[in-house]
């Protein structure tokens, strides 16, 4: 036994540039008109939580990093600094 998908006419009034564009939506997608609306409706928008998360992330990287290059610079100081005292007494 089969069931039957149901699906109903929904009408929406949009200008033509509108329409223009879900056209152009679709067609860059490879799905219908009808279906990239459904897509696009379906899909829960990002969570602003999720965007919170996201630009903490982003704060964590760019401390390290300046921390890294800090440590880096350091290192190399410390690098020259031996070297100099190695050349001085050979």
């Amino acid at each position: 036994m089969t069931t039957a998908v149901k699906s109903e006419r929904i009408t929406i009034l949009g200008t033509p540039d509108f329409k223009n564009f879900l056209t152009r939506e679709a067609k860059k997608e490879g799905v219908s008109l009808s279906q990239l609306v459904r897509q696009r409706c379906e899909n829960k928008p990002q969570n602003n939580d999720d965007e919170a998360l996201l630009a903490a992330l982003v704060e964590e990287v760019h401390t390290a990093t300046i921390k890294a290059r800090q440590s880096l610079e350091k290192g190399l100081e410390d690098a020259e600094e031996v070297l100099a005292k190695i050349q001085q007494t050979t």
